[in-house]
């Protein structure tokens, strides 16, 4: 494929008759099938992995783009009709140390409905630029952020977590499929924090009526303006101190249950395709640059 590249790209170059614009459309062509070289692909990766990685590390980009995400979701947010299901729960304990749990794929129209409820609470953040930069993009909507995760600096995470609840008066957010997977498959760190403090689990998911679902292993879900927006917050779940590791995986299942019947109800209302379990990060990038990844083709009956 690359010799095939290179002798029509030398064509191109010898060839200065007057059909320019048979030649445009001969050099798409010939990027086209580029393109499609792996070679090339990954070289094109590369130099773009190589540009933009120092630029996302800036702290000044990383806010410059998060205010711009602000302001894309809140215009969202305002031209879509929503309904809160069970909204009593989370007014109940906004202002309460409680532990709010979504799935990875499932944040982004939560963020208003924290700021416009005044919810005071902390998000758990991954230490990677991405999560740096949707750490600043939470504080624009009043989450102040603790970094980490289950894969890195989990104890760090746990210990400042425990703190935060501990003191009474702010709550916690997190998700428990994140930062990398597997996909809606709870982790057990916000157990751990019920168990600790005595600060209720409480699930809540969303979904809307027009959306794009990313081709990522989270399967996340972006919302078109002028849509409908449903949200559903469960009912508070306790954990006991003093519980046997064996009901400790019973609630981590239940807790895990419900999150699951939570997304498949909204997405099935909505008529959108079944997203999957057990899909994480590294494999669905690898499969990506393979061209073998999954591909969301089931829909709800």
């Amino acid at each position: 494929m690359s010799n095939i590249f290179t002798l029509r790209f030398l064509f191109l170059l010898c060839d200065c008759g007057p059909n320019a614009g048979l030649k445009c459309v001969f050099f798409i062509d010939t990027l086209t099938i580029a393109y499609k070289n792996k070679v090339v692909q990954n070289m094109f990766r590369k130099v773009w992995k190589a540009f933009w990685e120092p630029i996302l590390r800036l702290s000044i980009f990383q806010w410059v783009v998060a205010l711009l995400m602000a302001v894309m979701i809140w215009f969202i947010y305002f031209t879509c009709r929503k309904k809160i299901i069970n909204y009593d729960t989370f007014k109940k304990y906004r202002h309460k140390p409680a532990i709010f749990v979504f799935w990875h794929g499932r944040s982004l129209m939560l963020s208003p409905i924290v700021c416009l409820g005044k919810m005071k609470s902390y998000a758990v953040a991954s230490r990677h630029k991405d999560g740096r930069m949707m750490a600043k993009l939470q504080h624009l909507f009043g989450l102040r952020a603790i970094y980490g995760s289950s894969h890195n600096g989990g104890l760090s995470v746990l210990r400042d977590g425990v703190r935060v609840l501990r003191r009474g008066d702010h709550s916690l957010c997190i998700s428990p499929d994140g930062p990398g997977g597997p996909s809606l498959r709870v982790q057990e760190g916000a157990l751990y924090f019920a168990k600790m403090t005595g600060a209720p689990i409480i699930p809540v998911c969303f979904s809307a009526r027009h959306v794009w679902l990313q081709n990522r292993w989270d399967r996340y879900m972006l919302v078109y303006p002028f849509t409908k927006i449903k949200c559903k917050v469960g009912n508070p779940i306790f954990i006991q101190s003093k519980i046997s590791d064996i009901e400790f995986e019973t609630k981590r299942q239940e807790l895990e249950d419900i999150m699951i019947q939570q997304l498949r109800e909204l997405d099935c209302e909505f008529n959108l395709p079944v997203v999957e379990q057990d899909l994480n990060a590294a494999d669905f990038k690898r499969a990506k640059r393979m061209g073998v990844e999954p591909k969301l083709t089931q829909r709800y009956k």
